[in-house]
């Protein structure tokens, strides 16, 4: 798997005898010090037999985890014995909810992933799966819309980032993990699945059904040079990087270059909407914009092995020194949020638009021996001038605010196929007003530094 701003890959640190081995024995004839051992191996230290060392190790370093460890042993012998519904008080079971109980209570993005979850998270690395073209996460405790993928369901449904997830197919999403929510939306191509969706901004509560289909999510899109307004205006291009993959920054390069014989002289690149990737791609497109050996982002943790600095390879070089604008919107995230801030704080790019969703926080992803997994928030990412990204998001130099409504028209103008007479009308009157405030940015430090070169400091006449 390849690394990512939201997930990072470590060796398996199961074994046969930790979390697969539990044995199911009662746990009523044992005394308080062999709770705490067996609790011990919950968290996969070993077998019960075996555990005095750690115990040891446990009570010297963290006196305050024994009775804690206790309780839990006793209260997982009373549900097992005493609860009601047998089916529901297998140990295989109970472990599995206090395992997501734990892990979820640490933050969103930390989670206890069984077998089928780990799966679909290896298949997010993949550029083509089966469901509706959303990417969700958790915010102040609702589940979220952070983008909809193009092309996909979801944005021929009207999803819009911001969106409030309150059921799908029926099931209470309050009650839903971003793993879980992700598992019920993913299935077979043409299979229906239905959500209720709410709207912040219009307090409308959608009912929406979608079919599932295999979603090709493209990279780089769009590029184009922007029309000139005037004579004499300079030529502005324009790209837009709907999410960050293994191909990304090769597919910008070659745009990039075909922009530029076409005599570009400034670029608006757009993140809008990009929920992020991988984090090795957006280094690679800060590449293009940034000397050699730039740090890009850095990260930090508990551990030293989590304190990390991530720069620009050496051997790269950057492309011709134009002047660049990003756009940028509570939409994007994660590696989006590690470019932005990049360039922003290395004074490489002016940011348009909205402060970022403030995704900014490193996940590894631990397998275990049964087959399933955690995800572990293990650190923060900075940005070069140490500025934390999570639950922050990186400020707009310019601020230019979008309203519900053209938001809907903004994802509107993006959906491909045909359209119909009243989204066409629709779209007549719309102005993304966050691309013309980008474009007057870089039209007038291109004609402030065309007249800087006509008359130099000192006067004369640049003859």
């Amino acid at each position: 798997m390849n690394p990512s701003p939201d997930s990072k890959q470590r060796k398996d640190l199961g074994s046969s005898k930790g979390l697969g081995a539990w044995r199911t024995a009662s746990l009523s004839c044992l005394k308080p010090s062999a709770w705490f051992g067996c609790a011990l191996v919950l968290a996969g230290v070993g077998e019960c037999g075996s555990l005095a060392a750690a115990e040891g190790e446990a009570q010297g370093k963290e006196p305050a985890a024994y009775a804690p460890l206790a309780i839990f042993a006793k209260v997982l012998q009373l549900v097992r014995q005493d609860y009601v519904d047998e089916a529901k008080s297998a140990y295989p079971a109970l472990i599995s909810a206090a395992l997501k109980g734990m892990l979820s209570s640490l933050d969103p993005h930390s989670q206890f992933l069984e077998a089928r979850d780990y799966k679909a998270v290896q298949d997010d690395t993949r550029s083509r799966f089966s469901g509706v073209g959303v990417v969700l996460t958790l915010k102040d405790g609702r589940l979220v819309v952070v983008s909809t993928m193009e092309g996909g369901p979801a944005v021929r449904a009207g999803i819009l980032a911001g969106d409030q997830v309150l059921r799908i197919d029926g099931q209470l999403a309050e009650k839903l993990g971003v793993t879980e929510a992700a598992s019920l939306l993913r299935g077979e191509s043409g299979a229906a699945v239905g959500m209720t969706i709410y709207r912040p901004s219009t307090r409308d509560t959608l009912e929406v059904e979608l079919q599932r289909e295999a979603i090709s999510v493209p990279s780089v899109r769009d590029a184009k040079l922007l029309p000139r307004e005037g004579a004499g205006e300079s030529n502005v291009g324009y790209v837009r990087i709907t999410q960050f993959n293994t191909t990304t920054a090769a597919e910008l390069q070659k745009v990039l270059e075909e922009l530029e014989k076409k005599g570009m002289q400034g670029l608006i690149l757009d993140l809008r909407g990009n929920p992020g990737g991988l984090l090795e791609a957006a280094i690679e497109v800060a590449a293009h914009f940034l000397p050699a050996g730039s740090l890009v982002v850095s990260t930090e943790g508990r551990v030293n092995s989590q304190n990390k600095f991530y720069r620009t390879p050496a051997n790269s070089s950057p492309r011709a020194n134009y002047p660049v604008a990003l756009l940028v919107n509570g939409g994007s995230a994660s590696a989006a949020e590690i470019l932005a801030g990049a360039l922003k704080d290395l004074r490489r790019a002016v940011l348009v638009g909205e402060t970022t969703f403030g995704k900014g926080s490193v996940q590894s992803v631990i397998p275990l021996a049964d087959g399933s997994a955690i995800r572990l928030t293990t650190a923060k990412y900075y940005t070069p001038g140490k500025q934390v990204i999570h639950e922050q998001g990186i400020q707009p130099t310019i601020r230019a605010t979008f309203t519900a409504e053209q938001e809907r028209l903004l994802a509107l103008q993006r959906r491909e196929g045909p359209l119909e007479a009243r989204e066409k009308s629709e779209l007549a009157g719309f102005l993304d007003s966050q691309l013309e405030r980008a474009s007057e940015t870089l039209r007038a430090v291109l004609l402030y530094s065309a007249r800087s070169v006509a008359n130099p400091p000192g006067g004369g006449s640049g003859k």
